[in-house]
């Protein structure tokens, strides 16, 4: 799986989880999680998870480190369990740095308090994960916590990285571990 920490900022509004986004608009082709910055403003029209449309839960924050992830080959089911992987990875990075991290499905919170969003969607082609961290909670249309406002985490890109990096290792080495056993 290829990594990219994408240096400008992004406005993540949802039409991003589609097909190819990361191949059309980082000429990386295949397996990939790429990494940005910036506001989060999802309307409901452009929501994939049908519960926070019939609850009316548009998505918001001032500023998010988002991670969108393209896979190919993989069904749905498989793909919610990698959803949740780097879910734990993120838990993972954040208790390394000091910071006690509940998590309850796909979501993490920090004292009561959601620090995330995630979903996992089927394409014809591939299943897609958008997971988003809040940096700022100020403005969410809930009770949020941010990495920096909240939790005092400066290293966004350094933590963006170490996150992808392990995602990334972490998948191959299952791929790996699946290959080394006899069948019985």
């Amino acid at each position: 799986m290829k990594c990219k920490l994408i240096d400008s900022e992004i406005k993540y509004e949802g039409f991003q989880l589609c097909p190819h986004w990361i191949y059309k608009n980082f000429k990386i082709q295949g397996d990939a999680i790429v990494a940005f910055t910036g506001e989060c403003d999802v309307k409901l029209d452009e929501m994939v998870d049908i519960e926070d449309v019939i609850n009316n839960e548009p998505i918001y924050s001032k500023n998010m480190l988002s991670f969108i992830t393209e896979q190919f080959n993989v069904n749905l089911v498989e793909g919610v369990f990698r959803q949740r992987l780097l879910i734990c990875i993120i838990k993972e990075a954040l208790e390394k740095r000091g910071i006690k991290v509940e998590r309850s499905g796909d979501d993490l919170f920090v004292n009561g308090k959601k620090l995330t969003v995630s979903i996992a969607t089927k394409s014809l082609t591939s299943i897609l994960i958008h997971t988003g961290v809040n940096i700022n909670s100020e403005g969410a249309p809930v009770k949020a916590s941010g990495l920096q406002n909240d939790l005092g985490i400066t290293d966004i890109k350094e933590l963006a990285q170490e996150i992808m990096e392990h995602y990334a290792n972490e998948l191959e080495d299952i791929v790996l571990a699946s290959t080394k056993v006899r069948g019985v």
